[in-house]
């Protein structure tokens, strides 16, 4: 978790901004929530205990055209009127309106956010399956929204999403002649060679798991919130279902993403076959190119990890990405997903 704070001064302009919106009165406390490893997340709360969400990037430095606040802010504020659960958007700030970044506030969506365990009284069979099927119908919820028709047609390019995107991810760790680390390679490679024309054109997520979902706590079962909406774009749903299942664990050892949902090895859970049938009963999606989703989803979180570990080395990015082995794991399971040898480890030569 980044160890950013809030100022005095920085905490006294916050609550004079949302005082003057009518969101909470006078001094306010701030609390993180959430991983924190990327865009930064707060309960907010007032003396009376108004409580909202503010949302804010990292500190800088930042990578060119990420973070982009206002526009995750749009996003939400679109889906507000859809079948997919989210905050309602409540205020924005642009850069230097309040505070040095751009930020948003929605409300507080109030439940759980499941990761290790199945709090009570969520932990029988019967409502773990029901959360499962409820995590999968949302995501079919969010892929049959009309984007076009809610204002979001200049959020991505579908066209060409699969080729361009396996492009795009790799320019963040390949070398000034375009090549890939040594470790990357094969399975780089292997994408490559099977890119699957798109299956269609939604909105997607970009990093759907189970703990980027608040539980309902008046509807036991059901979806509260999605949240972290900071990577979404429109592109080919099937990316989406593809990085769901790999986020769902399956056997030790797990992958930084599979250890942050290791409650769906609960009784009850559906497992990933049952996910990935329910989505296509829901969707009528042809799931044949599935294999190809979900190791190109693991094989970007490895990109994203070692994205990070290189700025941590360099001593301008969050510590927590230092450790090589975790994009060692995604690699290792982006191997095994499509039926490649073992993922070659790096050496002293490439590190």
């Amino acid at each position: 978790m980044s160890d950013w704070d809030w100022s005095d001064d920085e905490r006294a302009r916050l609550a004079e901004f949302l005082t003057g919106h009518d969101l909470t009165r006078g001094s306010v406390t701030t609390r993180a929530i959430g991983d924190g490893h990327s865009n930064l997340t707060y309960l907010v709360e007032d003396a009376d205990g108004r409580r909202v969400v503010v949302r804010r990037p990292p500190p800088p430095p930042t990578p060119p055209g990420a973070h982009d606040m206002l526009r995750e802010a749009r996003l939400v504020g679109a889906l507000g009127a859809t079948p997919v659960p989210v905050a309602d958007l409540l205020a924005t700030a642009a850069e230097g309106d309040v505070l040095d970044v751009a930020f948003y506030v929605m409300s507080f969506a109030g439940g759980p956010v499941v990761t290790t365990t199945t709090p009570a009284p969520l932990d029988t069979p019967a409502l773990r399956r029901r959360i499962g099927d409820s995590l999968v119908d949302t995501l079919a919820d969010l892929h049959a929204v009309d984007w076009r028709g809610a204002g979001l047609g200049d959020l991505g390019r579908p066209e060409g999403f699969n080729g361009r995107h396996l492009t795009r991810m790799g320019r963040l760790v390949a070398d000034d002649a375009g090549a890939p680390p040594p470790t990357f390679a094969v399975v780089a490679e292997w994408l490559a060679a099977h890119v699957p024309a798109e299956s269609g054109a939604a909105i997607v997520h970009n990093d759907f798991r189970l703990g980027n979902v608040v539980l309902s706590v008046d509807r036991p079962g059901e979806i509260e919130a999605v949240l972290d909406w900071e990577l979404a774009t429109i592109g080919d749903p099937l990316f989406d279902l593809g990085y769901f299942l790999a986020s769902v664990p399956v056997t030790a050892p797990f992958n930084p993403t599979e250890e942050l949902g290791v409650a769906m090895l609960e009784e009850g859970w559906p497992t990933r076959d049952e996910l990935a049938a329910r989505y296509a009963a829901r969707t009528g999606a042809d799931l044949s190119q599935l294999r190809w989703y979900t190791t190109l989803a693991l094989w970007k979180l490895a990109v994203l990890y070692e994205y990070g570990r290189r700025r941590a080395v360099r001593g301008v990015g969050d510590l927590y990405y230092a450790d090589q082995s975790l994009v060692q794991a995604f690699l290792d399971d982006a191997h095994r997903t499509a039926g490649l040898p073992l993922a070659p480890h790096p050496t002293s030569e490439h590190p």
